[in-house]
């Protein structure tokens, strides 16, 4: 982290340069004039005018994917030459860091020691892992009969499309991108209208690093028109989407509408941080499921976002929960002491805030926060959030609220914390806290989650996928099980 002041990183605010054109072919491109406001949550400033494109525009990228990937050198790269493409990605990315953590900041109220110490991490972390992978993966030829010879290979599936959302922007762009290219597919990806700038860059840097033209192009717009046009296109071979599921049915229904490419869905979550009387340490269980929920302003579909608690410890670990709630510090995400800073937008600080009106409606039991703050910055900030007293029929207990509300449940036993725990249409992520190995081992058996922590949360690395389970989505992100999105599976026979 560069060791600058808040002073400092507002001075580089002031003079930071952003294009908001496409990248297409290698080459930046605007939009025949239309234009979007790119709105910074921080003050409600105007950060650049960007190319709002549409089906025209989707078009013109996937054309230049198709003939990248038909025609081009890329595909047919030596593995290894790939891998060494992305690594100059990421070395690339590196240089740049400060640059792209700025950008993420400004654009999504993003803390500026997060972006660049945890969102920028990943990205050049994961270019790195594949770019190191990418000519460690081996063919099969499986023992048939004397007479015959079978070879099972992996090919590239093709174009891809990847569209992806604005609470880590290029965290989540990078999952997509990287493993797609090692396996030597062509990319368009559309970023979210939220945070149209920051995706901007890696695609200039990567044509910069050497990516052969039309290997990884950028088109910003709408999602009900950029993304849709992407959802049908019949020369996108692959969806790749993270995002509401509401958005996720819908592109199910663009490939039964269009071509029935395959749809790789990472989709919403309500996951439950389950903490048992024998937890190893209450103290940092509760501090854990206080900065889980708070952490990126709860804007991450695997925030512990209802924590079960048993009943005999609940006050307990609710007190120490609402303790961390009201010292953390709410500010300007340009501040290196800021600990949580704005939400995405005005829109969905109302959508949050309504969630708050809801939950005292419904007779929740408000413990901390729930108030809009730093009204006079015209950033959109609010408190973070605890509501005891829950019932699990409340709409608190069931919807994804996507900020930083928490919600606290009791229970008795562990078949019913399991029974709670799985009591939701999603099944992203999940934590439990026990000192019991036979319990750590059934219960997590029981979760029905893509991912379950124990005495710990969002812990893990590249070596492990992540994805969910029910309406949280299909697939892998991340290890080498995120390269079988991207890849077809062919048989040879021959006959000797």
């Amino acid at each position: 982290m560069p060791d600058l002041t808040h002073d400092e990183w507002l001075c580089r605010a002031k003079t930071l340069e952003v294009s908001g054109a496409h990248h297409l072919d290698g080459a930046d491109e605007s939009s025949g004039g239309a234009t979007f406001a790119a709105v910074s949550p921080r003050d409600g400033q105007v950060l650049a005018r960007v190319a709002d494109g549409g089906a025209a525009e989707v078009d013109a990228a996937v054309a230049a994917a198709r003939r990248a990937f038909d025609t081009g050198p890329w595909p047919r790269l030596a593995p290894a030459d790939r891998g060494r493409t992305l690594l100059r990605i990421a070395d690339l990315l590196e240089e740049q860091r400060a640059e792209l953590a700025l950008t993420v900041t400004l654009e999504m109220g993003k803390p500026v020691t997060d972006a660049y110490g945890i969102e920028l991490r990943a990205l050049i972390n994961t270019f790195r892992w594949y770019g190191q992978l990418a000519d460690k993966l081996t063919d099969e030829a499986p023992h048939t009969a004397p007479d015959a010879l079978a070879l099972v290979t992996r090919e590239p599936a093709g174009v891809v499309g990847a569209v992806v959302p604005w609470n880590f922007p290029l965290t989540l762009a990078g999952w997509k991108v990287a493993p797609a290219l090692a396996a030597g597919c062509t990319v368009v990806l559309k970023p979210s209208e939220n945070s149209p700038l920051s995706a901007l860059l890696p695609g200039r840097i990567a044509t910069e690093a050497g990516l052969p033209a039309g290997v990884l192009n950028v088109v910003n717009g709408q999602g009900p028109v950029a993304g849709r046009a992407l959802g049908l296109h019949p020369d996108v071979d692959v969806l790749a989407f993270t995002g509401s599921t509401a958005v996720g049915r819908q592109f199910l229904h663009y490939a039964a509408d269009s071509n029935l490419k395959r749809v790789w869905l990472e989709l919403g979550g309500k996951s439950p941080n389950i903490i048992l009387p024998d937890a190893p340490d209450l103290a940092k269980a509760a501090a854990t499921a206080a900065w889980g929920i708070f952490f990126n302003r709860g804007e991450m579909c695997t925030a512990p976002s209802r924590l079960l608690v048993h009943s005999s410890i609940a006050e307990r670990v609710t007190e120490a929960v609402v303790a961390r709630a009201r010292e953390l510090r709410v500010g300007d995400p340009l501040d290196p002491a800021t600990e949580m800073g704005a939400l995405v937008g005005e829109a969905h600080l109302d959508r949050v805030r309504e969630h708050v009106g809801t939950g005292l409606a419904e007779g929740a039991r408000l413990r901390a926060g729930g108030e809009r703050v730093l009204a006079d910055t015209r950033g959109s900030y609010v408190e973070p959030t605890v509501f005891d007293r829950v019932d699990p029929e409340m709409r608190l207990a069931r919807e994804e609220i996507f900020g930083p509300v928490l919600t606290v449940l009791a229970f008795d036993d562990v078949d019913e914390a399991v029974r709670l725990a799985n009591a939701t249409e999603y099944g992203l992520a999940a934590g439990l806290w026990t000192s019991d190995l036979s319990t750590a081992h059934q219960v997590s058996r029981a979760l029905r989650a893509g991912t379950v922590w124990v005495n710990c949360y969002e812990e893990g690395d590249l070596t492990v996928p992540f994805g969910g389970m029910k309406q949280s989505g299909n697939g892998r992100d991340k290890s080498a099980h995120a390269l079988e999105k991207y890849t077809e599976v062919k048989t040879t026979w021959i006959q000797l």
